[in-house]
């Protein structure tokens, strides 16, 4: 059996995917422009990209979300610029989690959601691209451009929060999803600090924290657009470590996760 090949062309461009099989894998590719925090690794000395990136093992990362679209069958690479129509074609799934304010950003000055990025993202989720949009509450996330975006599939994320957890008390963050809902089964998620979503179409609301929306998911031409007030899935929450056993977020990850590459089979 041929080998995949995957390829990293330069900084600042995408990791490409490169298959000598008839059978392409599903291709996640994860924002790195407009979150795009970076720390000093102690050892190299070297700025590193972290918090909610692929190669990010810290609590904060998304390493183990990575591994779970591996299992599934998918490749994942990361996209250190905005989003042209060329990085779009090499994309089933395109995440882009908790948009930088400046205070965050690399440099101190984020890189905000520009009207050509939204231009290119609604064409490729209109041919069948699958967006997925995760926010951060109020103080933690920019809201102004992430929501120009958003806006376009009928949803606005608030700057607000809710689910607020003091300490330890892990109850506070509970977010429960009854029978019947279109991508988890029922069961009890964590959710901490989450900022509220409202509606219209066509978009639907999904999930609920203190009687309020904080999900929806939006079909658009052949696409799909999931989005979230809270980057939920990260390793602190779903490495069993941390959180009492009858939080699932790991089990709940692995169903999102089945969910949105099943999406991108439905063009």
């Amino acid at each position: 059996m041929t080998k995949n090949i995957i390829k990293t062309i330069a900084l600042g461009t995408l990791l490409t995917f490169s298959f000598s099989n008839a059978q392409q894998k599903p291709k996640v590719v994860l924002d790195n422009f407009f979150n795009n925090e970076k720390k000093e690794n102690k050892e190299t000395k070297a700025l590193e990209s972290w918090h909610y990136t692929w190669n990010d093992t810290s609590n904060g990362g998304f390493s183990l979300l990575g591994e779970i679209f591996q299992k599934q069958g998918a490749e994942i690479g990361t996209l250190t610029t905005a989003p042209s129509k060329k990085d779009l074609k090499n994309a089933n799934i395109y995440i882009i989690v908790d948009a930088d304010i400046d205070k965050e950003a690399y440099g101190g000055k984020a890189n905000l959601i520009d009207p050509t990025s939204i231009k290119n993202l609604k064409e490729w989720v209109k041919k069948g691209g699958v967006l997925v949009l995760m926010s951060n509450d109020k103080g933690n996330s920019e809201f102004e451009h992430f929501n120009k975006l958003a806006g376009e599939f009928g949803i606005y994320f608030n700057e607000d929060s809710y689910n607020r957890v003091q300490k330890r008390e892990f109850e506070q963050g509970k977010v429960m999803v009854p029978a019947g809902n279109e991508i988890f089964s029922e069961q009890k998620l964590y959710m901490k600090e989450v900022a509220t979503v409202s509606v219209k179409s066509p978009a639907k609301e999904l999930l609920s924290a203190e009687g309020k929306n904080i999900a929806a998911i939006a079909k658009f031409g052949k696409g799909t657009v999931f989005a979230l007030g809270d980057p939920w899935c990260y390793n602190e929450y779903i490495d069993g470590k941390k959180l009492p056993a009858d939080f699932t977020n790991y089990q709940g990850t692995e169903e999102w996760v089945k969910w949105l590459l099943k999406q991108t089979s439905k063009k």
